[in-house]
C-alpha cells in the first residue's frame, strides 16, 4: 500500500449520522437543563428532569475560534412533549453573527425554526435528505415532531461560536405544539 495514503481518522454511520473517531465530543441536554424553555410549567414540574431531550456529537478538528476552520456535528432530539409542546433544542444565534451553517435531515421528522434579528420567524420541514441553509444573523431551533428520534447533521465555521443567552432571555415568538394530532406553529407574542 502507498505510504502516502492513510486511513481516515473518523467515520460516519449513514443510518443515523453517528460519528466515531478520536476526540469526538458528546453532550446531552436533560429536562433539568431546559428550565424556562417550555411554556407549560405544570407539565414540566411533574416530568422526570433527568430525561434526555437531546444529545450532540461534535468533531472539532481545529481550535474553537480559529478563522477558516469547520466543525461537524450530529444532533439527536428524542421524541416527546412537555404538555402539547414538542421536545426541541435550546436554540441559538452565532456569537460571530455573520456566520452561516448547514443542517441536513438524517432520520425522523421535525421542524427547523428560523428567527431574524427583528424576531420574525419562518420554518422548514426536516426529514431524511432535507438540506437547510441557515444564513448569518439568524437564530435557529430544531423541534422533533415525530414519534421516533430526529437525527440531523450540521456543519459550521469554527469561529461562529454560540449565543444561547439571547434565546434563554427572550425566547422565540412562536411555539410548535401538537393540536388535533398535528404540529402547529402558534404565535406567543
Amino acid at each position: 500500500m502507498n505510504t502516502l495514503i492513510q486511513q481516515a481518522h473518523h467515520q460516519i454511520d449513514f443510518s443515523n449520522g453517528s460519528i466515531a473517531g478520536k476526540k469526538v465530543l458528546t453532550s446531552a441536554k436533560r429536562l433539568k437543563d431546559m428550565v424556562g424553555i417550555f411554556e407549560d410549567k405544570g407539565s414540566f414540574a411533574i416530568m422526570d428532569t433527568n430525561q434526555i431531550v437531546y444529545s450532540v456529537q461534535a468533531y472539532l478538528p481545529v481550535e474553537e475560534g480559529k478563522e477558516g476552520g469547520l466543525f461537524y456535528g450530529k444532533t439527536t432530539i428524542e421524541p416527546g412533549k412537555v404538555g402539547d409542546e414538542y421536545f426541541m433544542t435550546l436554540g441559538h444565534f452565532h456569537r460571530n453573527m455573520d456566520r452561516a451553517e448547514f443542517y441536513w435531515g438524517i432520520q425522523g421528522k421535525g421542524i427547523l425554526l428560523f428567527m431574524d434579528e427583528d424576531r420574525k420567524c419562518r420554518a422548514e420541514e426536516m426529514k431524511p435528505g432535507s438540506l437547510h441553509y441557515i444564513p448569518g444573523k439568524i437564530g435557529h431551533r430544531t423541534i422533533n415532531t415525530g414519534s421516533t428520534p430526529l437525527h440531523f447533521g450540521a456543519c459550521w465555521p469554527s469561529d461562529a461560536g454560540h449565543n444561547y443567552e439571547e434565546i434563554l432571555q427572550n425566547g422565540f415568538p412562536v411555539r410548535v405544539r401538537e393540536i388535533d394530532g398535528q404540529p402547529q406553529i402558534i404565535s406567543v407574542s
